[in-house]
């Protein structure tokens, strides 16, 4: 049976066409995708990027590749490497909510690298897109819970699979190699959760790009791996896994699309964050309250809340985007949280004027990622008591296509990114009719 499972997944790979996939599904590949520019622009000139590229550059070879946010270009892997990285280095990008992995960051970016060296359509990179992400996500549901709970980075671990996948749908990979491609992943499935916050998170994340495309230019050259990579006896479901379900993998292949599910943040934070900041921006509208009032929080919440965002002592920016006490303080006392209410300067603030409250967490295991319930009490002796039931950017209450395209003019004025972003999001939503995929790259770049 578990072999079985791997062999559909490898030729769901090869052999699922573009007409084979729903229009709601591509519509949704292209936000995913206007998302990503969106996030990858931002982040193109943290300390992260710059200092992988210092490193890595000099190893690098033909610069047939270009870096989202920046003037440079470098090769094909470190392309992938860097704007993966320049995606996720916020916290800021996409999220499949069963899993919390962020689909987009290591896979796009290995496509987009791929079609600046060898021109495919737009349709054959979103196809590849989608194909990847359903892989990607299918494979993270079939590991969680206990995988992310056990410390592993989901979008790391799951996301080599996906970006794995999506080139072998560029390269035409025969479903004996698509097999071989997933065997390649897995002997390079990394990522760990206690980096979250610091540069070391990036890494994996990176690499995730980059391996995904060396696991399929290997197999792509016959370089073969196990029958069962996945659900072998020693394969990843069992050794990344405590409880592994099999059959999340392939229930539903085809008709039932995970990809479709991905959602868009609208705060640079944490998912479990989201209906947490809702409430406190709601409150500091509608009710006045601010930071200095609040004696204590009791926060209501999925078991994530708590074993993800309980960071009192948070000093960077980085860290303070899992941080619940932060987010509290810096929401209620700006109204607002975007990259600025959560950098080292706003960490720092929240810190050295001690703002930040005590905060009670109640696990509630039933609870979606989108909701809360947070009572406030004052110093005054008052209490807010506030439900979110459905935080904006969740499965229920989706950003629409419009806020994403105002996502990418925030993020790109952000950067100081002096290119017409309006060309860029009308490239994503036409991509399909697009007779070079790459071509997008050049308007997503600097230098052009």
């Amino acid at each position: 049976m578990s072999a079985a499972a791997t062999s559909k997944i490898a030729a769901f790979a090869a052999q699922t066409q573009w007409d084979d996939i729903p229009a709601h599904v591509r519509h949704e590949a292209k936000r995913s995708l206007l998302n990503y520019f969106a996030t990858a622009i931002a982040g193109s000139g943290e300390a992260a990027v710059a200092t992988s590229l210092a490193v890595l550059a000099p190893f690098a070879g033909a610069a047939d590749c270009r870096i989202i946010g920046r003037a440079e270009r470098v090769d094909m892997p470190l392309a992938a490497y860097l704007n993966a990285i320049s995606a996720n280095v916020f916290d800021y990008d996409d999220t499949h909510q069963e899993t919390v992995i962020h689909p987009t960051a290591p896979i796009a970016p290995a496509l987009f690298a791929h079609a600046e060296r060898q021109r495919c359509t737009g349709a054959s990179l979103l196809r590849a897109f989608v194909l990847g992400g359903e892989i990607e996500c299918r494979i993270g549901n079939a590991v969680s819970p206990s995988h992310y709970a056990r410390g592993w980075h989901i979008t790391s671990t799951c996301g080599v699979f996906g970006a794995a996948a999506g080139i072998g749908v560029l390269l035409g990979l025969s479903q004996e190699q698509h097999a071989w491609s997933i065997g390649n992943a897995a002997a390079q499935a990394s990522g760990l959760v206690e980096t979250l916050g610091t540069m070391s998170k990036s890494i994996s994340v990176g690499n995730a790009a980059r391996n995904g495309i060396l696991s399929a230019l290997l197999a792509e050259n016959n370089f073969s791996g196990p029958a069962d990579p996945l659900a072998g006896e020693r394969g990843f479901l069992s050794v990344f896994s405590d409880q592994p379900t099999v059959n999340r993998l392939t229930d539903g292949l085809g008709e039932d699309w995970e990809i479709a599910k991905n959602t868009y943040k609208p705060y640079p934070a944490a998912i479990v964050l989201h209906p947490v900041i809702e409430a406190c921006i709601q409150l500091h509208r509608e009710a006045g309250l601010r930071s200095e009032d609040v004696a204590e929080v009791e926060l209501t919440g999925h078991p994530l809340l708590r074993q993800r965002a309980d960071r009192a002592e948070a000093a960077t920016g980085r860290l303070s985007q899992v941080s619940a006490q932060h987010a509290i303080a810096i929401a209620l006392r700006r109204g607002k949280a975007g990259l600025m209410e959560f950098n080292d300067a706003a960490a720092a603030e929240t810190l050295g004027d001690g703002i930040r409250p005590n905060v009670k967490f109640i696990d509630d295991a039933g609870r979606a990622l989108e909701t809360v319930r947070m009572l406030v009490r004052t110093q005054q002796g008052r209490s807010h008591d506030i439900e979110i039931t459905a935080a904006k950017g969740g499965p229920l209450n989706p950003m629409t296509d419009a806020e994403l395209e105002e996502k990418l003019a925030e993020l790109a004025a952000y950067r100081g990114f002096n290119r017409d972003v309006g060309a860029i999001a009308e490239a994503v939503w036409s991509l399909d009719g697009a007779e070079d995929a790459g071509e997008i790259m050049a308007l997503a770049n600097m230098a052009g």
